[in-house]
């Protein structure tokens, strides 16, 4: 049998552990210890347990760290680690440096089965859950983990659509017994599944980014098939009804095509869905992949897009393309060495 990885276990997961192993409590805090905050990747090496202790450990458990198979470095620092997962496929995670800040967007899914026009992730389709030792494995396994200042849930997947694995993955990012990173450091994107949304604002504290794209019901339905089952009418209801405060944010991803979400109808429709939210509008360039009939506006009208939707009195920043020289956007590379094997 395959040994159970230690690895993404919470704390009152590993005190479980211990139990049934017959071992201290205690023994749970310093296995959080190793796992979590020291740069050791084998349960050999957790040199304050006993030899005993150590020995009924690696019985039954491994430690868990996976390393990526591939990396690649983009012209601007940006890097693309490939990783395998327990599914036998493959899982993107981008490692984005910006002056003082190293920002990593993991992967919640293996592929996604929410069917988005313009996402390459999403012509996989859905071929697996991630784990929460798999998901905080992408910041854990790559050499810049201990300088990450920040962490999106932005690659390959929905992570409202495994929320449970996903929460428990902030909650070992969070925890003091965890990596202690603040929740105002992580922010989780979403297309709008509302079930999740609710829970997800009422079990965390981290940032909240919602895939927009569109204000108008038939387009965004067109682009994304969830507005079928979560319309952005009620995905921005539940949003309303939240206090936010001034310590946790909300902003709306919006990738800006030529031609269909660029113009100043648009503008003044999402003036009106989002009057009384407090938020930031994300525009994205688009960058074209295989098989879609979209493309990406020209630069001019982006920045005469955001400056309309600043009269408006929106927030409005313009995301920087990073990392295109490597395929650095979600599902590409995955795509291609699968297509490989």
């Amino acid at each position: 049998m395959e040994k159970e990885a230690l690895f993404g276990k919470t704390l009152e997961e590993l005190q479980q552990v211990c139990v049934e192993l017959g071992l201290p409590k205690f023994t749970a805090n310093q296995l959080t210890d190793w796992l979590y905050k020291k740069p050791v990747s084998s349960i050999d090496e957790m040199t304050n347990l006993s030899k005993k202790a150590r020995e009924l450990l690696s019985e039954k458990y491994t430690f868990g760290l996976i390393d990526p198979t591939r990396v690649q470095e983009s012209r601007d620092g940006t890097k693309k680690y490939l990783f395998p997962t327990i599914h036998g496929k493959y899982i993107e995670t981008a490692m984005i440096p910006d002056k003082d800040r190293k920002t990593v967007c993991v992967s919640s899914q293996v592929g996604c089965k929410m069917g988005c026009l313009f996402c390459m992730t999403g012509k996989q389709g859905f071929q697996g859950q991630l784990t929460a030792g798999e998901i905080v494995n992408q910041i854990r396994s790559i050499p810049e983990w201990e300088e990450v200042s920040n962490i999106v849930y932005m690659g390959m997947g929905e992570p409202f659509d495994n929320l449970d694995e996903v929460l428990k993955s902030t909650q070992i990012l969070t925890s003091e017994w965890g990596f202690a990173m603040s929740p105002r450091r992580i922010t989780v994107s979403s297309i709008g599944i509302v079930p999740g949304l609710v829970r997800f604002l009422n079990e965390s504290d981290c940032h909240l980014a919602i895939s927009l794209h569109t204000p108008f019901h038939d387009e965004r339905q067109k682009l994304m098939p969830v507005e079928i089952a979560y319309p952005l009418e009620e995905v921005l209801r539940e949003i309303r009804n939240w206090d936010f405060g001034r310590q946790r944010r909300v902003s709306f991803e919006y990738i800006v095509f030529h031609g269909l979400n660029d113009t100043p109808a648009h503008v003044k429709e999402m003036a009106r869905v989002l009057d009384g939210i407090k938020c930031r509008i994300n525009l994205i360039r688009f960058h074209p992949i295989p098989d879609t009939p979209l493309k990406g506006t020209d630069e001019a009208t982006l920045q005469e897009f955001k400056d309309a939707l600043e009269r408006k009195g929106i927030t409005t920043t313009i995301r920087a393309s990073r990392g295109q020289d490597i395929y650095a956007a979600c599902g590409l590379l995955s795509t291609k060495t699968l297509m490989k094997n």
